[in-house]
Order: C-alpha cells, then structure tokens, then sequence
C-alpha cells in the first residue's frame, strides 16, 4: 500500500505539492488567530481541595451584595525617602489620576490611604483593585492604563507589577522566545542540512517540510479551538515537535531514496520513490503512532496545561506524518536531480570524494565487485559506488565497538546512565510563576520586592479555613497546632472575613510561596485535621487549605493518581506497535527500559543543572531550588515519544535485516550482523536527525523563560544521550548479549518474512529485491558484523547459502576480483 502511494505522489507531484501550498498559505494566513483564541489555565485541578477552597474564601471575605475582588495591580515606588515633599506631591496627583480612571475600583497607597511602607523607609506599596466585571482583554487594556500613569511618580524607580501583568509577560515572553528560538535554529538549521546533505535544493527539503508541517498544524489546531480548550503552550510543542518530526521524516525519505536510486540508478523516478515510501514509510508510520501513543498519555493526565500541549502535539504528528509520506515524497521527486548521492563532493561539501570513486573503506567496500554481486565485496552500482557509502558512521563505529566489548558496555553505560539519574532523588517540584521570567524583568522585580521589602507581606500564605467562629474551642486548639508546625514562620488570622461563623487563618512559610517547605505545611495541616476532625467524628469540624503551594500540592497528587493509567496505556500500546513491528516480545521489553533509562537519567540531569543551580552561568538564570510541577512529566512523555523514534528507525532496519538472513545460518551469526547492518545503515540519518532535532530545542533553551529553558536543555540532553549511550552503545550491547532470544518467540530456522532468499539465490515473497543498500555487509572499517567474533557454525544444509555471513573469511574464502558468486545468482 506505502509503495503504491509513493508512486502515486511522485507520479502527481504537482498536484500534491498544489495541495500543500494551499495548505501552507492557508495556515500561514489563519493559524495565527489560534494565539487570540486560547483559553487561560485554572491555577487548580478542577474540583480539588486547594479550588473548593479558594472558592470558599472569596465567598467568606466578600460583603453581602457586593462582587468579589477583581485583578490586582501592585507597584512599589522606591529609590527617594518616602517623605520627601516633591514626591509626596507628585504621589498625591497620580493617585487622584488613578481613581479617575474607568475600571479602577479601589486605589490602597501609603500617600492617600494609610498604605504600607517598606522596612527601610525607602519604599511604599501602591494596589490598585480593577472592576470585576472586566474581561481579561479589558482588565489587561486598564492595567496597562494604571501601570503607564504610575511611571509618571517622580521617583527613581517604579515597579508595575502583580498577578495579571505576570501572567502575561510570561506568556508574551515565552511566544517570544519561541519565536526567535525557532528564527535561529531553522537559519542554523538549513546551514547545517546543506553541507550535510550535499545542496542547497536538497537541505533545504526537510525545512520546507517543517514549514509546511507548523503551519498546517495551526490552522488545524485554530479549527479545534471550539471543541476542545487549547491553551497558548499548545502553539510552544506545535512548532517543537514540528520542526523535529518533519525533519526527522524528510531525511529518512532522502536517506531511502539514495539507497534505492544507487541500487537501480536506471530506474524511473515513481518506483524509486514508491520503494523508498514503501520501506521509510513504514517507518515513518509506525514513528508517528508511537510519539501519538506518548501524547495519548499527556491527556489522559487531565492537567490543563497538558491537555492543551497534548492536543497541539498529537495534531502536529498527524500533520508531520502525512506531511512524511506526501510532500516529502513529491519533492523528492521534483528534486531527484538535485539530492547528490551519499558522501559526493558538491559545492557545501568540498570534502566529499568524487562522483564514481570507491565509496570508502572497510568491509563494505570490496574490490572488484560488479553491480548486483553479493559475494561479500558488498553491492555496487555502476559507478562504483556503495548504496550506504561504505564509511561507517557514528553510530556504526558505536555499534561495532559495543558488540566486541557487549558486557562492559552494558555495565558501564547503564552505571553511567544510573549516576546521571541520581539527583532525582532530591527533586523539588514548585509553581515557577513569576520566578520563571527573567530576572531584570519589572513584573519579576516587583514580586521580589513586595516579597523582600515588605515584612507585614512576606510570601504568599498557606490559608486554612475553619467552618467555625473563632471563640469555639476547637478552633484554637487546632490553630495552636497548625502554627506549630515544622517550617511555619508566622501565624494569623485573616481580618477581612465577613462571615462570623467561618474563621480565616493565614500560616506564612520559612520559605518561598510553593517551596517545599509550604507545600509539607498544606500536607501536615491536612493530616492534622484528619487526626482530628475525621469523618464521622463528634467533633467533626469543616477544615479547608487553599494558597499557591495548597495548588501546587493538589496538582501533584492529580497527576500521581492519574500517571499510573497514562504509563500504562503509553507502555502497553508502545510494546504492542513493536511487537508489530519485531514480532518479537523482547525487543519491545528490551525498548522500554532503555527509554526508561534515558527518561530518569535526562530528569536527574535537570534536577542537578536547574534545581541545584548547576547551570545557572552557563545558561542565564536564577534557580529557585526547584522544577516546575508539569515539566517532569511533560519531559517523560516527549523524551519517551522522541526516543520511541530513533529506536522505530533502528529497530525497523534490523528486523528487515533479520528476516533476510539465511534460515541454514547460525542465529547468533546473522543477529549480529542484522544488528550491526541495520544500525550502520539507518545511524547516519538517525545521526543528522538528533543533530537537527537538538538544534531545534537548544533554539528554545536560548530564550529568556527557565520553564522554556527546562524543556529546550532537557530534550536536547535526552537527545544527545539516546543517540548515543542508548542507541549508540546499550541498544547493539543488549542485543548482541540476548543473540537469538531477541527474536523470541519466532522459529530460529524462520526468516519470518517476505524478502527471505532461498536456496537458489532467488529472493521469495512478494518483495522481488534480493537486497537493499546495506545488504553487502556493511561494517565499520576492521571491524566484522559478528561483534569482533570469527564464527565457523556447523554446516546444516548441502547448499551454499544464498546470502554469504558477514563475519571475516579466510584467504581461501575471499573471491577473486571479478569472480562469479557462490549462490550462483547473476547480477540484477
């Protein structure tokens, strides 16, 4: 079905590239009003304690027939002692203007209306209450009114600041910073795709791809906006996963088709390409399933944040696999002229040997050989030139090695891998809020004062309410209690309750608002009332925690009670796609906990480079001693979506090399070198993705906003290390260490599907090709495909098998320049 839609797009190339240009102006011109449209995120899981609470709270401390508070608008004045009579003048005149303003409701100061002063005298604090009735768009529009007529206060300094402003200018920043993140990594990008691919036409393909991929998805995602809520980091993993995914499918396309073209150089442009979607389709399609499997587990977390991501990523990896198996194949096509074959010289790359010299050295080489000779000289073209180039790549050089030394790989790399995972230990999750702007950053910078200067203020308070007047004696019983709790630096009650039969206890924090230290009071308070106040209890007391870090707490245990389900399906589906795709059951065990492995060991690391404060030189940033709460598992289902990827590319290309062994051939034998041909083959592109792919996310990690820096540096060290310790090292290691349980529960005498040559040198089943680019035996340089073992299996069958093992023959073995080959098989 791949093969004919292959033909299909290459055939009507025009038309398909007609279709997606429409698409493209389409996107570009109407995704953009998915930005306007977004929907805003609860602080709280819907229906938690921490939301029940606060909802209480508005309701007890908001008089009778009169609407509840509306945004805040904060400010400090500073840099001039308060009771200089210039500012006190120029103070009076701005809040008289303030009040005058439509949409203020209340102006609190220290100049007109006993407000606070700072501890050092130095500073006062302005709050100014907007109308509740205000939308977001009207609020923001009045608070930009409020913010420009405080800078006009003749003092040195005047911070704007407070919820609504932060919220904003973290959003705008992190759009910003995706923006130019993306600005520079596709510039790179497309330098990088040149001289690695050869030209201008043909490097430029995967961007185009890309290009097509983001805009379509935006237009989709804008069509969605009225059925399900998409909230603006949605837009954030569109063009993430979109720049990846699109890139990653283009070069393996590309990759394909110069195998197919050096195999059969005189063939028409439609069946090469028909053959290249046929097997890189494959692939793609399966890669596309699995990183969708991921973000099926992102929704079912039931986080809003990461539903709204979920729903932006599962509609890119549609839009990204269509575009794979479509107008990557259609310019292709178009372009064929221009996709130079594998390490030619061309203009962007000087370095590359000439058009019909001998494509390299080693194993894969051969002398000699003619086109179709499968003597173990490897397959040559016309011109001489091996289909996979010969040269072992990066990976093939890993692979080659980890089979000689497979235990000590496995042991060292997975140590490696442990030792990188240990900082998970002391991982602190937390609300970034406005910690997670930068630091010269005024909505940042006046948080920081109200909370430093300011010691009637402090950090925002764990509130705990009582459905009790304050006199009954259980109340202050269990206050006493509550306020000696560990890391509890201050207790009081909260005046502004209207409702005499309900008390209002506010419990201040050593440390910051959602630290760890705040979130173990929410615990402990909660506990204590269970202790208590348990249901069924005499004494039974109506007992509510609410605040920042009774947030974070309650969003916490939603994603621990829901991540089981998530895991579970994500796990399941995954074993079962590559029980498909290997029909083996351990390969997929094997796959999923190497993913697993790269998930902590990528979590450990940005435990120690932003919680520990590792990278905060390097980077530019402040820690705040934590994560933020979504990004674990926001990183655990991308890392496992991406690495689920590399390894389908892989583990696509070993198993075709495996089903094509010869069934007479000893199992461990052909394991390994279906291992070592499959990496070798499929690692250069594998190799070039994972640079392209960590380019894209370092684009992201250059940006202002820690919580974009979390995601951008975590995947691109995820990246980096599945490419190579995992893939790399681990994946040939473990493999050639199971031999032929790898396969398990498949017949070791079976070749297990179609493409199976026979006896005679004939290939069988419907795929007519005896070979393709990499059957010839490619192996890094010295090194032979049975991981640096000789093998001599003893004879099972009379006849010569029909494709020669791979291991390193003897003088006597070798085939003179020219000679016929043993299978007796003619060229194609």
């Amino acid at each position: 079905m791949l093969e004919r839609l292959g033909r299909a797009v290459a055939r009507r190339r025009g038309l398909v590239l007609a279709l997606w240009a429409v698409l493209l102006v389409a996107g570009a011109v109407l995704g953009g009003a998915v930005f306007d449209r977004t929907q805003p995120i609860a602080d709280a899981p819907v229906g938690s304690e921490s939301a029940l609470a606060d909802a209480w709270l508005t309701e007890v401390t908001t008089p009778a027939g009169e609407e509840p508070e509306g945004e805040l608008v904060s400010a400090v004045i500073s840099g001039r002692d308060f009771f200089d009579p210039a500012l006190v003048e120029s103070a009076t005149a701005v809040m008289a203007e303030l009040r005058a303003i439509p949409g203020v409701v209340d102006v609190y100061d220290a100049y007109t209306a006993g407000g606070l002063m700072s501890d050092d005298g130095q500073s006062s604090l302005v709050t100014v209450e907007l109308d509740p009735a205000l939308d977001d768009e009207e609020a923001l529009a009045v608070a930009d009114q409020v913010a420009a007529t405080l800078d006009t206060v003749d003092a040195p300094e005047v911070l704007v600041g407070g919820e609504l402003l932060a919220e904003r200018a973290f959003v705008d920043r992190s759009l910003t910073d995706a923006a130019v993140g993306e600005s520079i990594a596709l510039a790179v990008l497309l330098v990088v795709l040149v001289v690695v691919l050869g030209g201008l036409r043909v490097g430029a393909l995967p961007v185009l791809a890309a290009l097509a991929t983001i805009a379509v998805a935006l237009l989709v995602l804008s069509g969605l906006l009225g059925v399900v809520p998409v909230n603006e980091f949605a837009v954030n993993v569109v063009t993430l996963l979109g720049l990846g995914l699109a890139v990653d499918y283009a070069l393996l396309v590309v990759a394909r088709f110069r195998e197919e073209r050096a195999l059969t150089p005189d063939a028409a442009v439609e069946d090469l390409v028909g053959r290249s979607v046929a097997t890189a389709g494959r692939a793609v399609l399966v890669s596309g399933v699995a990183v969708g499997i991921a973000l099926t587990g992102l929704l079912l977390l039931g986080d809003p944040l990461l539903s709204g991501m979920a729903v932006g990523g599962a509609v890119v990896v549609l839009v990204a696999t269509v575009a794979g198996l479509t107008l990557v194949p259609a310019l292709v096509a178009t372009w064929h002229r221009h996709v130079p074959a594998t390490g030619v010289r061309t203009w962007s790359r000087p370095w590359g040997r000439r058009a019909g010299t001998a494509a390299g050295t080693g194993a894969a080489a051969g002398t000699g050989a003619t086109r179709g000779d499968r003597t173990g000289g490897g397959d040559r073209t016309a011109g001489g030139e091996h289909p996979t180039s010969g040269r072992a790549g990066l990976l093939g050089r890993l692979a080659g090695f980890a089979q000689r030394h497979a235990v000590l790989v496995t042991l060292g790399a997975t140590a490696a891998l442990l030792v990188l995972a240990a900082p998970l230990g002391s991982l602190t999750l937390g609300s970034s809020e406005v910690r997670s702007l930068p630091a010269d950053a005024e909505e940042r910078r006046a948080y920081e004062a109200l909370t430093t200067d300011f010691s009637d203020l402090g950090v925002e308070p764990v509130t705990v309410i009582l459905g009790a007047p304050v006199d009954d004696p259980r109340v202050p019983d269990f206050l006493d209690e509550a306020a000696a709790l560990p890391g509890v630096a201050d207790a009081g009650l909260n005046l502004d309750a209207v409702d005499p039969d309900v008390t209002v206890a506010e419990l201040t924090p050593a440390g910051d608002a959602t630290g760890a230290e705040a979130q173990q009071i929410v615990r402990d308070v909660r506990e204590l009332r269970d202790a208590r106040f348990g249901v069924g209890d005499a004494q039974s007391l109506a007992v509510q925690v609410t605040g920042p870090a009774a947030d974070v707490v309650d969003t916490q245990a939603q994603l621990v009670q829901r991540l089981p389900l998530a895991l579970g399906v994500v796990v399941l589906a995954t074993f079962l796609l590559l029980l498909a795709l290997t029909r083996s059951v351990v390969v997929p065990v094997k796959a999923l906990l190497l993913n697993g492995l790269t998930i902590a060991a990528t979590l450990g690391a940005l435990t120690a480079i932003f919680g520990w404060g590792w990278g905060e030189g390097v980077l530019g940033f402040d820690s705040w001693g934590a994560l933020d709460v979504t990004t674990p598992l926001l990183l655990c289902l991308l890392v496992f979506g991406l690495s689920m990827d590399y390894e389908v590319f892989l583990l696509a290309r070993i198993t075709e090399e495996w089903r094509r062994r010869d069934p007479a051939e000893d199992p461990r034998v052909a394991n390994d070198r279906a291992v070592l041909r499959g990496i070798t083959a499929t690692g250069p592109v594998v190799t070039t993705a994972a640079v392209a792919i960590t380019i894209v996310f370092l684009g992201f990690a250059i940006g202002d906003v820690v919580a974009m820096k979390e995601v951008g540096v975590g995947m691109a060290i995820a990246v980096v290390l599945d490419v190579t310790v995992v893939r790399g090292l681990l994946l040939p290691a473990t493999m050639t260490l199971l031999g032929r349980w790898n396969w398990w529960p498949g017949r070791a005498g079976s070749s297990g599907g179609a493409g199976v040559v026979s006896g005679s040198g004939v290939a069988s089943g419907d795929d007519a090709r005896v070979a393709s680019a990499d059957d010839a035996g490619v192996a890094s340089a010295g090194v032979s495909a049975g991981a640096g073992r000789v093998y001599h299996p003893r004879a099972r069958s009379s006849r010569a098998p029909a494709r020669p093992a791979t291991t390193r023959p003897t003088p006597a073995e070798t085939p003179a320049p020219g000679a016929a080959s043993p299978s007796g098989s003619s060229p194609r």
